[in-house]
């Protein structure tokens, strides 16, 4: 797994200086107002709002923006558009399984730019149920090295239920069910660690290896989705070794 959460962990990374900005933003900020909508607009009551807003301005979201985004959402605003959240699955090369998360106001260009992204690079779009058994909702919390270890992390979140802690190289990756979540990046905070985002994702438990060549074919596709307005998220089950990313760039 460790593979597939380091291309993702640098690919946000660098979203967030290059031309690709904007679109990072309004995803961001559409989290925001569908987080504040269904759980409420205290981010202090309303733990997802509280991750949304917390991974908008460590993405360096305007604090207005924010701030607009969450009355809309709570209500307090006006404007908010009418978000629904879909899931959409497919394959990309090499056999490699896909989910795509939505958040849209018009539920058949959503599908429509899924479907072509997938179709125009060499991917298909698979009925529900096909893929989706080959992931589980888990939380995850991304954590800056800045010189702590393996341990110091483990010590940290332990208690707190956390099942595991990968090394990214960067970064470290603690995962846990996602009703510990909360606690788990808790801990860190009264560890006195800054973590770099929380939020509950899926995680494969069945991985495909790629090579090079498969590897671009597969980030041709993830890319081609995530240009789609309406798409937020796009999980993969693929695995590449730190040899691969390099060869891709």
């Amino acid at each position: 797994m460790s593979g597939h959460s380091k291309w993702a962990t640098t690919k946000h990374k660098k979203a967030a200086l290059d031309a690709k900005r904007g679109k990072l933003f309004a995803k961001l900020i559409k989290n925001i107002e569908v987080a504040a909508r269904t759980g409420g607009g205290e981010p202090e009551a309303n733990p997802t709002l509280y991750d949304a807003i917390q991974k908008a301005k460590k993405s360096s979201v305007p604090a207005d923006n924010i701030e607009r985004a969450r009355r809309r959402g709570a209500g307090e605003e006006g404007g908010g558009a009418d978000w629904q959240q879909l899931m959409y699955e497919g394959y990309a090369p090499n056999g490699v399984a896909v989910l795509i998360e939505c958040l849209t106001d018009n539920k058949n260009r959503a599908a429509s730019e899924v479907r072509t992204a997938l179709t125009r690079n060499g991917g298909s779009l698979a009925d529900a149920g096909s893929v989706s058994y080959l992931f589980n909702r888990k939380g995850v919390v991304i954590l800056r090295k800045n010189g702590l270890t393996e341990d110091d992390v483990l010590m940290a979140v332990l208690e707190a239920g956390a099942e595991e802690v990968n090394d990214l190289g960067d970064s470290f990756e603690i995962v846990s069910e996602p009703s510990d979540l909360v606690s788990v990046r808790t801990a860190l905070q009264e560890a006195g660690y800054d973590y770099e985002s929380a939020e509950q994702s899926f995680l494969p438990s069945v991985s495909v290896p790629l090579d090079a060549e498969g590897a671009k074919k597969v980030f041709k596709v993830i890319e081609a989705l995530e240009d789609a307005d309406d798409v937020q998220n796009v999980y993969a089950n693929f695995d590449v070794s730190d040899d691969v990313l390099a060869e891709v760039g």
